[in-house]
This record gives structure tokens, C-alpha cells and sequence, in this order.
């Protein structure tokens, strides 16, 4: 199966492995996967803070630098819900519309493509210690992803997975909310990471990056025994068993 392969803003300028690894997953899973490397954002940053024509400007981009036919897969849940919820907002009934329509359609976050699409869920891989995974608010609200990360890793060779208290709740990130409300934001985020130490976890997983910078900054700061990862940067460890 042919798919593009789509890196988002963070990814691309904070976790460049992530990338390379979800192109690793995605080949090991009997894709082949191209790149555009004129491609930029979805447009998901002005859209937050109400810059609606800047970020139609960015999205209109967004839907000319991939194939309306062709899958499309990224390693953001954020960015996959801006384009298949919000690109409604501002291209319904315009020249883009039956574009936009079709690559809505056609767009995954990589879990959901994995474990729904592919029926791909075992990757060989391997990771020693305790982990909870963190419901993004786009994973679960916005692309309804919940038991598709958790299915993945189960299969992790050396990972035992545990649910943590208000395992759904908000870490705090929420884009600008973070800038414009620190102090609440930074609560937010200290409950996150006790709840996953109360759960005795090594590692907090999610499918988004901007959650994980969020909540390593916070670790990081306190100096806390706990490491955030990516899920396709847990997918991708090891591999010592295929």
C-alpha cells in the first residue's frame, strides 16, 4: 500500500526521530511511503488562536502539497483531528471543498491506520519497564482513538501497560492555553505525571508530541524518575523479536 507520509510542525522541529521511525513502522508494516519535503503545517496553530485567514492560507497549502486520492498517515492525532474536523470551518462551500472532502477522508494518525486499516499490530519490539498511556485530548475527542494505542502496546515485548487515574483527563498543553495560562497549565500537567507516578510508571505514552513536550518539561524541571516517549518511538525500540 502506497502512503504519504505527513511530519508535523513539532515532529519535524523537535522530535525528527519520531518521523523516521514512524517511516520505519510503516515500511515494516508493507507500505510504501513517500514524502513531499515542500510540506509545512496544517494550519492547526492560527486556527487556535483565531487567525482564520492566515490559517486557510496554510491549509489551502496543506491540501495542495498531498494527492486527494493518496493515504495520507501522520504521527499526530492533533493534526489529523484539525484536518478532518476543522478544515470544515473553512472550506465548506469554497473552491477547495470537494479537495478538502476527499483528503478528510483519506487522512490517519498512525495508530488508527496501524491497528484499523492495516490490521498491523505487532511489531517485534521491546521496551523494559511500566508505562501508562495519555488520552490526548485530539486522540480521544477528536479522532475517537482509545484502544488502538493500547492494543499496540501490549504487543511491546518487556512493557507492562497500566491505566492511570483520570487517564483521560487534560495534561495542560492545549497549544497557546499553555503560554497564556503557565500556572494552570503547569497544575494540569503536575497531575498528569503524579497520577502515572502513583501508577508506578517508568514511561507516559501518547500519540502526540506537543502533549509529551509539555509534560517532559514539567519532569524535567522537578528533576522526577519518569520518561515520556512516543508511541511510535515505543513501536519502533528493540525489535529483537522479528
Amino acid at each position: 500500500m502506497k502512503v504519504e507520509l505527513f511530519v508535523p510542525c513539532f515532529v519535524d522541529q523537535l522530535y525528527p526521530e519520531t518521523a523516521f521511525n514512524t517511516v520505519k513502522l510503516l515500511e515494516k508494516a508493507g507500505c510504501n511511503v513517500s514524502f513531499n519535503p515542500n510540506q509545512t503545517c496544517c494550519g492547526q496553530p492560527a486556527f487556535n488562536a483565531g487567525f482564520w485567514d492566515e490559517a486557510k492560507e496554510v491549509g489551502t497549502k496543506f491540501l495542495n502539497d498531498f494527492e486527494q486520492d493518496s493515504i495520507i498517515v501522520t504521527p499526530s492525532a492533533s493534526c489529523t483531528g484539525m484536518v478532518k474536523n476543522y478544515y470544515n470551518d473553512l472550506f465548506t462551500n469554497t473552491i477547495e471543498h470537494n479537495k478538502c472532502r476527499n483528503i478528510q477522508s483519506n487522512i490517519y494518525e498512525l495508530s488508527d491506520f496501524l491497528v484499523n486499516i492495516l490490521q498491523f499490530d505487532y511489531f517485534g519490539a521491546e521496551l523494559d519497564g511500566r508505562a501508562v498511556y495519555h488520552d490526548s485530548c485530539s486522540g480521544l475527542r477528536e479522532c475517537h482513538i482509545k484502544d488502538e494505542p493500547r492494543q499496540l502496546l501490549s504487543k511491546v515485548f518487556g512493557l507492562e501497560l497500566v491505566e492511570m487515574k483520570d487517564n483521560e483527563t487534560c495534561c495542560g498543553f492545549g497549544g497557546t492555553f499553555s503560554v497564556k495560562f503557565e500556572a494552570i497549565a503547569s497544575a494540569m500537567a503536575q497531575q498528569k505525571v503524579d497520577n502515572a507516578l502513583a501508577a508506578g510508571a517508568d514511561y507516559i505514552i501518547s500519540t502526540d508530541a506537543s502533549c509529551l513536550l509539555h509534560l517532559q518539561a514539567y519532569i524535567d524541571k522537578n528533576n522526577l524518575p519518569i520518561k515520556t516517549y512516543h508511541l511510535a518511538d515505543v513501536l519502533a525500540n528493540g525489535w529483537g523479536n522479528v
